[in-house]
């Protein structure tokens, strides 16, 4: 890094400008502030032989900057924004990264204020010899005073954010440098124009990306340029090194895995060298082994808190060390795995995108040191987090002793070569654990659900009548009529789960005069209320989702809206849009419309309270007659659809039972109990999502807002193929949907009606996960949903919890004249980036509310065994089928309760992978060995005990029949 000097001038030769403000102290009294900003023009560049810097600095950045880039081929320099050093420090420290960097103060001071640990780690880079950096001060502060260069001088605007005032420092930053390096070699004629580097502004940023490209400043994401570099190009055009996220695996901290599109398998990587400190989530680049090297994932449980029960937090690794695993004793002959269940191998040879951010955790009591519990004195331990996903990370601190017994939040700031463990840092402290206060916050702050109340700014985008809001009067000139349909007089009707409150969706149906039925679909208007490009609006595309946990609901809107204005409640009249059909009494769809309406729902009803009514043969009022033809329409939809292929799949869903009282203790839990017209309401919902995505994907072939389902490698049903060929004699067809569906249907024991349940639950899991996509971005073949066997589907119905239901709208009025699209819906860029958020909330808010319930589910046994006269031993037993084996264990799934348990054993065993048997010696009632496989039914004990990891309530199982003693 080059330190830089400047040259003495006085005060009086700069231009200055002030700016004043007043400001509070802390007793109160109010002073006048004046900040003085100096404007300088003798502020290096600090590149080679610059012309227009009379700088008399002997070492610069050299004038070509890097040339072996092939998306800068004339040279380059990089001038990355902050989150690159706060999110990407490895990569700019890492060999790998060798072009010139400049670093603006604006940039610097970001990092400082953002992250202590982080910003001593980018000064030492300053000073390496080979990191070629130079830092630009473009804002030089000295207390209120600012000394700026003068063509590169920010100034806070009215209504602008500190962190969108940085950004455009930073970018007009960067186009000073490319307009100013321009000067330097200036063409001369008769002369071949000169060959002049680009300096590239290097961010993750999506928004201020697209901000650099309108202002027509170079930039890149720093996957697009890591993966231009010259050296990883070339090994992935030679087939050698492959993209992808990195996934630890949960029941072996010594694997983990990485998908890739160029095989059918996940690559396995195994052993922390391999593996390459790569953290859950990171996106990694792999290099893959030999053929001769591939293997099979692991078949035993390997628990990182008992493995490395004994690691010492204080204990610094050996210089140059890399941690080697020790082999496995070789299984017996006989027992080695399949061929087929070998999978590509290799190792981490670089790491594109970390992870990570704030983990939840809790030290742990073991690595205090035994002298210094009570003391003050700065030590190291370990904090051990949540998730079994993500490892150990030391720390050091001086409040080890009062933290025990607390969540933490602990962030990690680097991970050397040479270390086992990651290092990080303590942010703040959440509560005890297990106090009801910290585990409802450490779970939000585990899968990253935005939990904040909603600010001034957002609440002032609400409608100024609050509460008081209605349904204008009827008229022509009303704009919230305008082109709207009057549909009050439809006997309208809501079906939903017990105590919904913010209702999205409502329907209707009814005989026509040609013997055909007209059939409705009525969605809540969300888009009147959230206008795009406002706070609101951009509040929701971060949140992306409502979250649903079993006590507590984390809303993507303000309750005004959720709750109130836009839910379609009884009796009151609300804004709808509505999709309607003209059916035959075959339902086969003669006519579909779509229109902006206004209805009032007659009855919001629960789905056994809709059951209830449609059974009720002395009911014979139209409300009951609308429901009776819905459901004898979903029912030919739904025979429809497994006709073109749909599967039907399982999912475990259970209801907990809670407290009347405040308090909201979970008392008891059970299975869920799926109706008639629980299925009345999905067919007529996918029947509205599916011509909504037709509609707007003919109207915007290149931005519509779609959802698809790929189909699963076939690779990824070998294992149950296998099992259920071995242990039942039942071949299963994967060849297509429609074929897996009838292979489904076959998958019957006449001695276990859970059998075939179970079979549904475990391809389930054989599935890849639904995703939103822009539909200009992947080719009109890939659209298709294979769960459903649509070509074409979207989310339309759901908008008052969902974001992308609110896009999708948005799209459906402009496709229908109703209104004009705004543009960001028009720009692929965009739309693309949005649901990249709104697939991770997604998919977070899904690991919450999982997360949630098998939290109160434990509490619930353990308020069960409590209760219980006869096990006063506070444990409960219930059947279980064996779905999974390890050489160690055994894992099971309890049916009745929707969760799973893995039972360990200790004692000798005997696992032959090949047939998917466990054999316990001597277990028997008479002495005999027992025989386990998959699909068996036993009984667990079931028991809650404090999680080592979450050090919360977990559930544990052990094996009660046919052997007792299983641990």
């Amino acid at each position: 890094m080059v330190e830089i000097t400047i040259r003495k001038r006085q005060r009086e030769d700069a231009a200055f400008t002030q700016r004043k403000f007043f400001k509070k102290t802390a007793r109160g009294k109010v002073i006048k502030v004046v900040r003085e900003r100096y404007l300088r023009d003798d502020v290096s560049c600090g590149i080679e032989k610059c012309r227009e810097c009379a700088s008399t600095l002997e070492s610069h950045l050299p004038f070509s900057g890097a040339v072996d880039h092939k998306l800068f081929p004339n040279g380059h320099f990089v001038l990355p924004d902050t989150n690159v050093f706060l999110a990407q420090m490895d990569l700019m420290e890492s060999s790998f990264f060798r072009s010139p960097i400049i670093l603006l103060q604006t940039v610097l001071e970001e990092v400082r204020h953002r992250s202590l640990p982080l910003y001593n780690r980018l000064k030492a880079l300053m000073k390496l010899d080979e990191k070629r950096t130079w830092m630009f001060y473009n804002e030089f502060r000295l207390k209120h005073n600012f000394i700026h260069n003068r063509e590169t001088a920010v100034v806070r605007e009215v209504g602008e954010s500190p962190n969108d005032r940085n950004d455009r420092a930073i970018r007009v930053g960067t186009a000073w440098y490319n307009t100013h390096i321009s000067l330097t070699r200036p063409p001369i004629r008769g002369r071949p124009v000169p060959v002049l580097p680009t300096i590239v502004l290097l961010t993750d940023d999506v928004g201020n990306r697209l901000k650099a490209e309108k202002e027509k400043i170079p930039c890149s994401s720093v996957q697009q340029y890591y993966l231009s570099t010259g050296a990883l190009t070339a090994g992935i055009k030679a087939g050698q090194l492959y993209q992808g996220h990195f996934n630890a695996n949960q029941f072996n901290f010594l694997e983990g895995s990485v998908t890739v599109e160029a095989y059918s398998k996940p690559v396995l990587l195994i052993g922390r060298e391999n593996m390459n400190r790569a953290v859950q989530g990171d996106i990694v680049t792999i290099e893959v082994f030999n053929e001769q090297e591939w293997k099979a994932p692991t078949d035993e449980v390997v628990d990182q808190e008992s493995t490395l029960k004994n690691d010492d937090a204080d204990e610094s690794d050996e210089e140059g060390e890399r941690i080697v695993i020790e082999e496995k004793a070789p299984r017996p002959e006989g027992l080695s795995r399949p061929i087929s269940e070998k999978q590509p191998t290799g190792r981490v040879v670089g790491i594109i995108k970390r992870n990570w951010r704030a983990y939840v955790c809790h030290i742990d009591s073991t690595s205090l040191n035994s002298s210094t519990t009570t003391s003050l004195s700065q030590q190291t331990v370990f904090a051990t987090p949540v998730s079994r996903l993500l490892p150990r990370i030391r720390m050091r601190t001086r409040q080890a002793p009062a933290l025990l017994g607390q969540k933490i939040l602990v962030t990690i700031d680097k991970w050397d070569i040479t270390s086992r463990y990651p290092e990080g840092h303590f942010v703040r402290a959440l509560g005890k654990v297990e106090s009801k206060e910290a585990e409802q916050e450490s779970l939000l702050l585990e899968f990253d659900v935005p939990y904040r109340p909603f600010g001034k700014a957002i609440l002032d985008c609400l409608p100024a009548e609050g509460e008081q809001w209605v349904v204008p009067p009827k008229g022509a000139h009303i704009p919230a009529w305008r082109d709207r349909e009057d549909l009050r007089p439809l006997n309208i009707c809501s079906i939903d789960p017990p105590g919904c409150e913010d209702i999205d969706d409502a329907l209707h149906a009814r005989r026509l005069p040609n013997g055909n039925i007209e059939a409705g679909v009525h969605i809540a208007d969300v888009s009147h209320f959230v206008l795009p490009d406002n706070p609101m609006d951009a509040e929701a595309a971060a949140r992306g989702t409502t979250v649903y946990l079993v006590d507590k609901r984390i809303d993507m809107l303000p309750a005004l809206l959720g709750t109130n204005l836009c839910s379609l409640r009884p009796f009151v009249e609300r804004l709808a849009f509505s999709v309607i059909w003209e059916l035959t009494p075959d339902a086969k769809i003669k006519k579909t419309r779509f229109t902006k309406s206004v209805i009032a729902s007659k009855c919001a009803f629960t789905y056994e309270e809709a059951q209830i009514r449609k059974d009720d043969l002395n009911r014979q009022d139209d409300l009951t007659d609308s429901i009776r033809l819905l459901n004898t329409l979903a029912q030919k939809l739904k025979a429809g659809r497994m006709a073109a292929g749909a599967l039907n799949l399982a999912s475990p869903e259970v209801k907990i039972h809670l407290d009347s009282a405040e308090s909201s203790d979970p008392i008891d839990v059970e299975q869920k109990e799926l109706r008639e017209t629980n299925s009345l309401v999905e067919e007529f919902m996918l029947l509205a999502n599916i011509s909504v995505a037709e509609k707007i994907q003919e109207a915007f072939p290149q931005t519509a807002v779609l959802r698809r389902h790929m189909p699963p490698p076939k690779a990824n049903f070998e294992r149950l193929q296998d099992i259920l060929q071995k242990r039942r004699g039942i071949p299963l067809d994967v060849s297509s949907s429609g074929a897996l569906a009838a292979s489904l249907d076959k998958c019957i024991d006449p001695n276990e009606p859970a059998f075939n349940t179970l079979v549904r639950i475990m391809a389930t899991r054989c599935m890849l996960s639904a995703e939103y996509f822009c539909s200009g971005s992947v080719p009109k073949d890939a659209f298709g949903h294979y769960g459903l066997a649509s070509p074409i589907y979207t989310h339309f119905t759901s908008p008052i919890r969902r974001y992308a239901d609110v896009l999708v709208h948005r799209q459906l009025a402009a496709a229908i004249s109703y209104g004009t699209l705004h543009a960001s819906l028009h720009s692929k860029t965009h739309v693309e980036h949005t649901l990249d958020v709104v697939n991770k909330r997604h998919r977070m808010a899904q690991m919450a509310g999982r997360a949630s319930v098998e939290f109160y589910v434990g509490l619930a046994l353990k308020a069960r065994g409590e209760r219980s006269a006869t096990l006063r031993t506070g444990k409960v037993t219930e059947e279980a089928f064996v779905i999974r084996m390890f050489r160690n264990g055994i894992n099971v799934f309890v049916s009745k309760l929707g969760i799973e348990g893995l039972v360990t054993f200790k004692r000798e065993t005997r696992f032959d992978a090949n047939n998917y048997t466990f054999v316990i010696p001597g277990s028997g009632q008479g002495g005999e060995d027992v025989v386990i496989a998959v699909f068996d039914k036993v009984t667990v004990s079931i028991e809650v005990e404090k999680d080592k990891n979450t050090q919360r309530g977990k559930v544990k199982m052990t094996l009660f029949k046919p052997i007792v003693d299983s641990i």
